[in-house]
């Protein structure tokens, strides 16, 4: 199939060209935040959308740009629908958004454990979006198959997939640790710990369009994220969830215009 390559609009505003050669303002922050926390993702709480409290438009460019998300959820108790149920519907929400947005294949990995989801998403910034729009649909929703989401992490401009395509897994009680174990970590301590088992999980050097992530984990649970770390992230209320994510990135940015200050942001900000 051909490769969806989108053409560049006349008369694009001001917006779009600083987005596209990474002079906007959300370009230079996430710039000097990576020049300060160079091996740092970000942890997708209020604290982290103070420095990063922009309209979505300004992330978007006319070329494709790689993004990951995270997201965990909670399962009702009991669950509603078996793991294949689960998987079958997810499955259905990435071929429309593929549909929807006419990019390249969505790739990613959705672990379903007996109470709770870890979902990595890799795509462009518009699929993001309007995931997280379903996923907002899902969480309120009272007959939804999930019920609390959370956004972990947000990944911008990465280099490369860590999955070579979607994939879904059902862990069994192996899997589950007790949340009281993670009850002293601090919500930047759990998310390190889930990002540093995926990142072994999508580098393992099975990984391949043959072999998915789920046939690597049966043979090395030590790669799976220990549910009870999931379970602490749900029950901490640092984490975004999809309406407040949505919320804040489209929400204006307040900018004291003689100070380059952002408010809310306890250092200066250069505009």
């Amino acid at each position: 199939m051909e490769k969806y390559r989108p053409q560049k609009v006349r008369g694009e505003n001001q917006e779009e060209k600083e987005a596209a050669v990474g002079t906007s303002l959300f370009d230079q922050i996430m710039a000097q935040r990576k020049l300060s926390h160079p091996h740092e993702d970000m942890c997708l709480t209020d604290q982290a959308l103070r420095l990063t409290r922009l309209p979505l438009g300004l992330f978007g460019s006319p070329k494709f740009l790689l993004r990951r998300l995270v997201a965990v959820a909670a399962l009702p108790e009991p669950p509603l629908a078996d793991a294949a149920a689960l998987g079958a519907h997810y499955k259905e929400l990435n071929m429309r958004l593929q549909r929807q947005h006419q990019v390249e294949s969505i790739t990613g990995l959705l672990l379903i454990y007996p109470s709770c989801l870890l979902h990595v998403i890799e795509s462009s910034s518009e699929v993001l979006v309007s995931a997280l729009k379903s996923f907002q649909d899902m969480e309120e929703n009272p007959d939804s198959l999930v019920k609390t989401q959370r956004i972990l992490l947000l990944s911008h401009q990465i280099p490369n997939r860590l999955f070579q395509q979607w994939s879904y897994k059902e862990l069994s009680t192996r899997a589950k640790t007790s949340s009281e174990e993670f009850e002293e970590d601090t919500v930047e301590t759990l998310a390190a710990t889930v990002l540093s088992q995926l990142l072994k999980l999508g580098n393992h050097p099975e990984i391949s369009k043959q072999t998915l992530p789920g046939s690597v984990l049966d043979r090395t649970p030590e790669l799976i994220v220990p549910q009870g770390v999931l379970e602490r992230l749900l029950a901490r209320g640092e984490l975004l969830s999809p309406r407040r994510y949505l919320q804040a990135y489209h929400s204006p940015l307040d900018i004291a215009m003689d100070s380059g200050h952002v408010f809310g942001s306890s250092r200066l900000t250069t505009v």
